[in-house]
């Protein structure tokens, strides 16, 4: 059975960097909204503020579970792997759900492909 540090520091890296991608690339979709299609630079870097909130505290918690130093079960270098592997995962869903003039295509594919054989290698002991 897996542990629950594992699992729990995935998900909450999963969570995390959902709302930072809502916090970078969301804002982009204003120009569709009508309460939000005429807000400015400064009110826009603040909701994106307010929703990376969210994601630091989220965030510091998975990587307090997750790192070896404080009891987790990933070294530094396999957990910064994860969260970009999660990372970009999030950003594929988030961009073919939201932004339907972007597809994804075979390139995209063999990147990932490579980021599965980099995740491979770091886990190698």
């Amino acid at each position: 059975m897996l542990s629950s540090r594992p699992v729990l520091t995935i998900l909450l890296l999963i969570a995390s960097n959902t709302f930072m991608t809502i916090a970078w690339y969301g804002h982009l979709r204003f120009k569709d909204m009508a309460h939000l299609k005429n807000l400015g630079l400064f009110g826009t870097i603040l909701i994106s503020w307010g929703i990376a909130l969210i994601e630091y505290c989220l965030m510091v918690p998975a990587n307090r579970l997750g790192a070896a130093s404080h009891g987790g079960p990933f070294n530094m270098w396999q957990l910064k792997l994860i969260q970009e592997v999660v990372s970009i995962s999030v950003f594929v869903v988030f961009t073919l759900l939201f932004f339907k003039t972007d597809h994804l295509r075979w390139n995209h594919a063999v990147g990932f492909v490579f980021l599965l054989l980099a995740v491979y290698f770091f886990f190698k002991k």
